[in-house]
């Protein structure tokens, strides 16, 4: 493997949306709604909250934002290049299907990560000159958590990339993603969960107890996944229902949660190594 190779493809990857200005468009809008939540978000209260509230308020909304972002960014860096012949090009100067995978996630995914660190970084110091008691810690775990939530939507991208043989039907799989982990599977999971419980049984005072595998099924879900995780870490935010009825069990932790991120990047991107060795271009 040639690491020169492999950093080469990856700066090509940061500089191509440098000049396009992706970075500063998506880091100006993180920012925007950051301080926008922090200071119109809380219902009762007026003015700026603090960090771990500005958390609360941004937990699920960055969420659906930054995997919109990593679709965007992974879609089509592989079919893309192959539909505009410059893949052909890359793969005759020597570079190998394996380091072009992996030179391309480096490069998105830093174009990720810094987008994000800027966004959320710029706000968050904008808030903290504003109010008292800052917690950095907390706030430097939130950006932590979220750059490796971006990074598991960005390896599913790049795995999609390698399946389809359009740029198009790429954005097509993509949207269809988006919307299979923001709505469609909370409402599977929620549906199923909803034919074990008897309604007519439950009072004011009822306890509902949520059975295992309603919890292990959002571990197939990297937004339930990043929701719980950020509630347990940070204890800034209710659980991944959003609904404040369903807490996370017992034997969620920190560990097990950050273990199931690193599954799903590993996982989709030696998906992806595979699928693109056996592509035709």
């Amino acid at each position: 493997m040639q690491t020169n190779v492999i950093l080469s493809i990856a700066k090509k990857e940061i500089m191509d949306n440098i000049r396009n200005k992706w970075i500063i468009l998506v880091s100006v809008m993180f920012a925007l709604l950051t301080l926008v939540v922090s200071y119109f978000g809380s219902l009762g209260s007026s003015g700026w909250q603090n960090l771990g509230n500005t958390i609360s308020g941004m937990t699920q909304l960055g969420a659906y934002l930054i995997s919109i972002v990593a679709f965007m960014l992974g879609y089509a860096t592989i079919i893309g290049e192959i539909e505009r012949g410059s893949m052909s090009a890359l793969l005759s100067l020597s570079a190998t299907r394996f380091e072009i995978t992996v030179g391309k996630f480096l490069g998105l995914g830093a174009v990720l990560c810094l987008t994000i660190l800027a966004g959320y970084g710029v706000a968050g110091l904008v808030i903290a000159l504003n109010v008292a008691n800052v917690n950095y810690l907390e706030y430097l775990a939130f950006i932590g958590i979220t750059m490796i939530f971006g990074l598991v939507f960005l390896s599913v991208a790049l795995f999609f990339s390698t399946v389809f043989s359009k740029r198009s039907t790429a954005l097509g799989g993509a949207i269809f993603l988006w919307f299979l982990f923001t709505i469609i599977l909370p409402i599977v999971f929620v549906g199923l969960l909803a034919t074990t419980i008897d309604f007519t049984e439950i009072t004011m005072q009822t306890t509902l107890v949520v059975p295992d595998w309603y919890h292990f099924l959002n571990l197939f879900n990297p937004i339930s996944v990043y929701t719980a995780l950020i509630t347990i870490t940070i204890g800034a935010v209710q659980s991944s229902t959003g609904a404040g009825l369903i807490p996370n069990p017992s034997w969620y932790s920190s560990g097990l949660l950050l273990g199931v991120f690193l599954v799903w990047i590993i996982v989709f991107f030696a998906l992806a190594v595979w699928r693109f060795q056996r592509k035709d271009i």
